[in-house]
């Protein structure tokens, strides 16, 4: 049975989409059954993976809306070793076709049940923001990942993720932990990049990841060729750093995961 994993952060621009594609990658080549779902409008781990979202019949929006049954959103992607169910522009207006529906913060989770004894691990890229698709997320897992980016705002950014997690134990799935903080964009050369190390470590000293993401030129092209970096530049420091992160979360979050 699958760990399920939500990827987020309510800050754009941290590195989500860019962990979700990778380190799913990366677990993958290293023997994991893994499942990627793009839960986010704009679709870029759909992308990220040279797919065009323009010919894709089914996707996380269908399934949601119960258009589709949810084997039917599973494209498996032979050449990278995993599955895959896609984002179409569509998620965008879900928050409003939901409405009266009953249990709707609840889709994902039900649909979930199908197909979890397939996987090691399903990891969800999530919308950079609260809304009902992060909430079916979170309801859906057994804990969520968080990229952060080594910049000024980062403790502020966290500190309201948290909060949004505490309410959703509150209300919606009291099992739901914090499964760790991964540090990108993060520059050596810079003391801001320490100092944001620093204050996060002693705030959750128990929950950051040692393996930083470094600022990486290869891992920034590779999206743009529809691969993850460990197939567009396997030497790379980017691709090196998530072979790394990969074997650190088998070790933390698979050996002997909770149900």
């Amino acid at each position: 049975m699958a760990k399920v994993v939500a990827v987020a952060n309510q800050k754009g621009g941290v590195g989500k989409t860019t962990t979700v594609v990778n380190l799913g990658a990366c677990l993958a080549k290293k023997g994991k059954k893994v499942l990627l779902i793009d839960l986010d409008p704009q679709g870029n781990t759909t992308s990220g993976f040279g797919l065009n979202k323009e010919t894709i019949m089914n996707t996380s929006y269908e399934m949601l809306m119960q258009d589709c049954e949810i084997k039917d959103a599973v494209l498996k992607l032979e050449e990278f070793k995993l599955d895959l169910i896609p984002s179409s522009v569509d998620l965008a207006g879900a928050e409003v076709e939901l409405i009266g529906i009953n249990d709707r913060e609840s889709m994902l989770e039900k649909d979930l049940k199908e197909i979890k004894k397939n996987y090691d691990v399903i990891l969800i890229d999530c919308p950079p923001s609260l809304n009902i698709l992060t909430i079916n997320a979170f309801k859906a897992a057994n804990s969520i990942l968080v990229p952060i980016q080594c910049e000024f705002y980062a403790m502020e950014g966290l500190t309201q993720l948290i909060n949004t997690i505490n309410l959703v134990k509150q209300k919606l799935n009291p099992s739901i932990e914090i499964e760790g903080v991964v540090f990108t964009m993060y520059d050596s050369r810079t003391n801001l990049s320490q100092q944001v190390v620093d204050e996060i470590t002693a705030f959750l000293p128990k929950k950051v990841f040692k393996t930083m993401i470094p600022r990486n030129v290869r891992l920034a092209e590779a999206p743009s060729y529809g691969l993850p970096v460990i197939y567009y530049d396997t030497t790379s420091k980017g691709s090196e750093s998530y072979k790394e992160l990969a074997e650190e979360f088998i070790q933390r979050s698979l050996s002997g995961k909770k149900r």
